[in-house]
């Protein structure tokens, strides 16, 4: 009987996509002014970056937050980690950057130039103003150097310069344009873009938390826009209430039955007042005058004013910045975590962005394509504490660290000690005790032995410790006593040749 075939089945399958059938931006090669998600008109951009601006010059408050962000990037070591990458092209990386690279001493080396060459520092700086504005771009600078492409400088392009970006259906980004410059020729280029149009393969773009096709990206201070605004205006009242109150308002009272030159003569009075050591002031029976205030209970406006303050600090996660002369030690650390983590995730993000577009196009203009670049680090924030002397001698007894120079000479610097000057009595001096005639007798035997096993004379006095000796060449003078007639002196003889012969025998059984 014939086995029934199995029933075959063809599947249909569709080609993988390798087009995108959707958008991102709508207005091909261009992006709208007006966000429809953005309000406020005096945010939509670019007009948001002078609110921006002038937040960040006038509110103190502002300021640390943005500083309280920025400092601890800043201050962390960045390093060049090879990573695979081939010796030359991380020593090059290096160089270009003026970054350390992972694992090697820096202390023998000759610092690099600085004047007139890239600044990793001042890069760094320009590149957190995404933080403030939303957005940094910088341009692409390079020169030739010994047949290599090096970079020059990423020049910052401001972003009040900024009046367009050119993104693709996409979503990408094509390129930026600057407003013309007054002091430019007439060019025909500048005047079809629309201004100066710098293409994306000349730029470095930071953005901080992109929306698709939005390169502008969110600025850190936008949460923060109107807690500034109304704190701002608050500022502005407690200082008139200030004004008002402390001095008072001069009221003068004419007496009954004034006529109307009078009561003018009285106002011309009371708003010429000037308080002062030797101010008075004279009047006839019937007529007062008073420094009043405002009568009631008045609004608590620093209240106001500290809430505002503290809500632009939680816009930047900047939680321990709020606890002021309250709380505690253990608390602002456990605020701080949030904000640590906040500044982590930031800087990793540059440094995702300078990976990908400083330190492999370094690497593709001068290596190719094909060679692995060496990766940009650096340590993370808040990972580093201070050695206490306790935890140093903790590392010591353990065994973890060895007290070598360099140890001694940080350790000075850092408890403010003065440097090492002379050694104290006994360092340094070596104290060499005569071997005694046992030890001598011990070691000669030893090299005896060494010698009759077929080493080499030398060596073997060596290795037991005595100086080599140098041969002259002479031939060996062997002295004798003179053979005694009784013939005591040949027994003599005979009993050291025999006792020789059984040192050999003993010898040759021991090896």
């Amino acid at each position: 009987m014939t086995a029934a075939l199995a029933p075959s089945y063809t599947v249909a399958t569709s080609p993988a996509p390798t087009y995108e059938v959707g958008y991102v931006n709508g207005q091909p090669m261009s992006w709208q002014q007006w966000v429809e998600e953005e309000k406020v008109p005096d945010l939509q951009w670019p007009q948001a970056n002078l609110i921006y601006a002038r937040m960040g010059r006038e509110d103190g408050r502002v300021s640390s937050v943005l500083n309280a962000i920025g400092l601890p990037i800043r201050r962390t070591t960045w390093r060049i980690d090879p990573a695979g990458a081939r010796d030359e092209v991380t020593e090059f990386v290096a160089r270009n950057l003026a970054l350390p690279i992972v694992g090697e001493s820096t202390e023998d080396k000759a610092l690099p130039r600085t004047k007139g060459r890239f600044s990793w520092v001042e890069h760094i700086r320009v590149a957190l103003m995404f933080l403030q504005y939303g957005h940094s771009f910088l341009e692409q600078v390079y020169r030739i150097e010994d047949g290599k492409l090096v970079l020059h400088k990423l020049a910052p392009r401001p972003q009040r310069t900024i009046i367009k970006m050119n993104v693709a259906r996409d979503g990408g980004l094509d390129s930026i344009v600057q407003a013309q410059p007054a002091d430019s020729n007439f060019d025909i280029a500048n005047v079809l873009d629309g201004g100066v149009r710098i293409p994306i393969d000349r730029l470095v773009a930071y953005v901080r938390d992109m929306d698709p096709g939005r390169w502008m990206g969110n600025s850190l201070l936008r949460p923060a826009y109107k807690h500034w605004l109304l704190k701002d205006e608050l500022m502005r009242i407690e200082a008139a209430v200030a004004r008002r109150n402390g001095m008072g308002v001069p009221v003068a009272t004419a007496p009954e039955n004034a006529d109307q030159g009078t009561v003018d003569a009285y106002k011309n009075m009371a708003t010429e007042y000037r308080g002062g050591e030797r101010s008075g002031v004279g009047l006839p029976n019937g007529a007062t005058f008073q420094l009043l205030g405002v009568q009631g209970n008045l609004p608590d406006i620093r209240q106001a004013i500290e809430y505002h303050d503290k809500q632009i600090a939680l816009a930047g996660l900047a939680h321990f910045l709020n606890l002021d002369r309250g709380g505690s030690y253990a608390l602002a650390s456990v605020q701080s975590d949030s904000f640590t983590q906040s500044t982590q995730t930031i800087a990793e993000s540059i440094r995702d962005t300078a990976q990908a577009h400083i330190v492999e196009d370094l690497v593709d203009l001068n290596f190719g394509e094909e060679e692995p670049a060496p990766r940009l680090v650096f340590d993370e924030i808040g990972s580093r504490q201070d050695l206490t002397a306790q935890a140093l001698k903790t590392l010591i007894d353990a065994g973890l660290i060895r007290l070598d120079r360099s140890l001694e000479e940080y350790t000075r610097q850092q408890y403010g000690l003065p440097s090492k000057d002379t050694p104290p009595p006994g360092e340094g001096q070596v104290t060499v005790s005569k071997p005694s005639p046992e030890d001598v007798a011990a070691m000669v035997t030893a090299a005896g032995t060494l010698i009759r096993s077929g080493f080499d004379p030398q060596d073997a006095l060596k290795a037991v410790g005595l100086d080599p000796i140098e041969h002259l060449g002479l031939l060996p003078v062997t002295v004798q006593k003179p053979v005694d007639p009784e013939g005591a002196d040949d027994e003599l003889v005979e009993d050291l040749m025999e006792d020789s012969d059984k040192m050999n025998e003993g010898d040759a059984a021991n090896g």
